[in-house]
């Protein structure tokens, strides 16, 4: 399996890039365990860089273990249920966390 951080680092290649067609968004990812760290994620219409590192000034800090964090980008764990039972913390804006979900190519979300 691909550890977290190659997987953080290739959000890009596991999202439906056009959904994020008209969000502008800065986005901080921390994680915690083994494999955790932090990334800073731009959404900027329509295209996703992702930087190692914290990001300054973040609308939406999403904060979990980097076991939660694989789960999710496998498909293995849902985010609203995940959050619902404080797997995923989120802070700041979550109408774009709603509408970040959306961009995720994993099993039963998405397109």
């Amino acid at each position: 399996m691909t550890n977290i951080s190659e997987m953080i680092n290739n959000l890009p290649e596991q999202l439906y890039l056009e959904e994020a067609k008209g969000i502008n968004a800065l986005v901080q990812i921390s994680l915690t365990g083994e494999g955790g760290g932090n990334w800073g994620v731009k959404v900027d219409d329509g295209s996703i860089n992702v930087k190692e590192g914290m990001a300054v000034s973040p609308q939406l800090t999403i904060k979990t273990s980097a076991q939660n964090a694989s789960k999710l980008l496998q498909g293995k764990l849902n985010p609203l249920s995940a959050f619902m039972t404080g797997k995923i913390k989120l802070t700041g804006d979550l109408a774009l966390a709603m509408k970040l979900i959306d961009l995720l190519k994993i099993a039963g979300l998405g397109k």
